[in-house]
């Protein structure tokens, strides 16, 4: 579908995703293999958390020229919500991230808060160009390289609760730096590169 598109096409789509990180412990279920009377033996259990512990989700976007907002969200994510928040940040980082204004092309998955009418209608009001995405395939998306390296991060901080988890709202930019075009990171060869590891980390320390 896109093949044939320039280098300049990719240069101006903003990318954008949303992703759900735990900040302590993990969200599967661990097998252990273990001697009889060891059960509760330190390195065979998983410790809790006070305030709850668990996972946060965060909406964020990014370009060929760098990172821009990172959103925490609270509670269940709705259309009504995502709406609010592109309000809050879709233009903005486009102007921060150098885009096109009259060219720029937004990216999401096919989630149904992102494909719903309601939705769908707020972008035809606000004239934006969305990027054709197939179905089935969110991890086509080269934001999910940027979410890996965010929650390598935070996993080695260790947070002890949720609370600390306000400090990620806000921009990142200056904190992962945008993948180096001119190295072939975004050359459909490798993943986007960055020249430095995430330090926008939630809490203290953290177990991925």
């Amino acid at each position: 579908m896109y093949l044939s598109k320039p280098k300049s096409f990719w240069e101006n789509v903003l990318w954008t995703d949303e992703t759900k990180i735990e900040l302590f412990g993990k969200a599967h279920h661990s097998t252990v293999y273990l001697k009889r009377n060891e059960a509760y033996k330190e390195k065979n259990t998983i410790p809790t958390v006070k305030y709850g512990g668990g996972s946060m989700m965060f909406w964020g976007c990014f370009a060929a020229s760098g990172t821009e907002c990172l959103e925490c969200v609270q509670g269940v994510l709705k259309s009504e919500d995502y709406q609010r928040i592109l309000g809050r940040t879709g233009e903005p980082s486009v102007r921060k991230l150098g885009l096109r204004p009259r060219s720029w092309v937004f990216q999401q998955v096919n989630d149904p808060k992102h494909t719903s009418k309601s939705t769908q209608k707020w972008m035809a009001t606000k004239r934006w160009r969305v990027l054709k995405w197939p179905a089935m395939s969110p991890d086509l998306t080269p934001i999910e390289h940027l979410w890996r390296d965010l929650k390598i991060a935070v996993g080695k901080r260790c947070p002890s609760n949720k609370r600390p988890g306000a400090v990620c709202k806000g921009r990142v930019e200056k904190k992962i730096p945008g993948p180096d075009y001119r190295r072939g990171g975004w050359s459909g060869r490798s993943r986007p590169r960055f020249e430095n590891r995430p330090t926008a980390a939630v809490g203290q320390p953290a177990t991925n």
